[in-house]
């Protein structure tokens, strides 16, 4: 079953890959072009993303309790996200963002309305189609995060240590994409799993990412 596990997961993930002119961002950052306002915006929103999402995954892995691959996939994702929020710190720092400016922030709607959904598939997808899901889009975040880094470094003088949230979700977690195999072979053994279901989740969220990277390129 695990060949039909990782070919559901890897079509999954080619059905929903975003047109890459959905997002006008991260060409900017590529590019060299965007304005340093954007890059602290950016950082900004993220502080945002990072708690919900780690909240939102540590939920996940509670309702998926009864199932022991989902459970430490989810898991895995929580404690990436507390570690990406270590990383994230020195991207603000390099980015110019003060410490009265993350008390006085106000989040962008377009920005926050991805970790929204995934909180909202924390409360009511079943755990096997929000890894699908989940899975799926992680693909098009890690080739943002890849573009990101490179951009910082040859166009903003970005070190390593200001680069190291981006690098850490552009680098492969094959133990990740393991996890995610055997909960989505498991949860086809089953019979848990909803592909309609979990195709459409993916859907929104990647519409959702687009609006996060597009509400970032309104900074300016």
């Amino acid at each position: 079953m695990a060949p039909e596990a990782a070919e559901l997961l890897a079509g999954t993930t080619a059905q929903l890959a975003p047109d890459p002119r959905t997002n006008r961002l991260v060409p900017l950052i590529a590019g060299g072009v965007a304005s340093g306002e954007i890059l602290a915006a950016l950082a900004l929103e993220q502080r945002w993303v990072i708690a919900a999402d780690r909240r939102a995954f540590v939920h996940l892995a509670e309702r998926a309790a009864g199932s022991r691959t989902a459970a430490a996939f989810f898991t895995s994702l929580a404690e990436g996200e507390t570690l990406a929020g270590e990383h994230l710190a020195a991207f603000a720092a390099a980015s110019g963002v003060t410490g009265e400016q993350t008390r006085a922030y106000v989040p962008r709607p377009g920005c926050q309305a991805y970790p929204a959904y995934v909180s909202w598939l924390a409360l009511n997808a079943s755990p096997a189609d929000a890894i699908l899901a989940l899975t799926a889009n992680f693909s098009a975040w890690g080739g943002y995060c890849a573009r990101i880094a490179e951009g910082l470094r040859r166009h903003y003088g970005f070190s390593d240590e200001a680069c190291a949230f981006f690098d850490f979700f552009a680098q492969p977690s094959p133990a990740l994409d393991a996890q995610a195999t055997a909960a989505v072979e498991e949860a086809l053994e089953s019979g848990r799993l909803n592909t309609g279901l979990a195709r459409a989740y993916g859907s929104l969220l990647q519409s959702y990412e687009a609006m996060f990277w597009n509400s970032l390129g309104e900074t300016s």
